[in-house]
């Protein structure tokens, strides 16, 4: 692989292709077309490579991670909060089954 060259990652490693649509200028996409004929790619594939090397880079990012633990902690405030609720609703049921509603019914007769 040449120094310049990105790794080829298959389709199939990270799911089912998708299409998105992207409005660029038309110098913008001339120069893709250069590229992409320069590297014996198509632009789809270029766009792709590229993409897949923004999103690695992103990984590493300070300001990325610094805002990703502020999400996840969000995220978690919002589940405990729902969790609260569901707890204040339906009470403790470890198994996950609601208990039967005695409304409506007699208790069975004692002998």
């Amino acid at each position: 692989m040449a120094e310049n060259e990105l790794p080829e990652v298959p389709a199939t490693a990270l799911g089912p292709l998708r299409t998105l649509a992207v409005r660029i200028t038309d110098g913008l996409r001339v120069q893709l077309d250069v590229i992409a004929q320069l590297n014996d790619r198509t632009v789809t594939e270029e766009i792709r490579l590229a993409l897949e090397s923004w999103i690695e880079a992103s990984k590493s990012d300070p300001k990325v991670l610094q805002r990703a633990e502020t999400v996840r902690a969000e995220i978690d405030r919002e589940a405990k909060t729902k969790q609260d609720a569901i707890e204040a609703i339906f009470g403790a049921a470890d198994s996950g089954a609601k208990a039967p509603s005695s409304r409506g019914k007699t208790a069975p007769a004692q002998t």
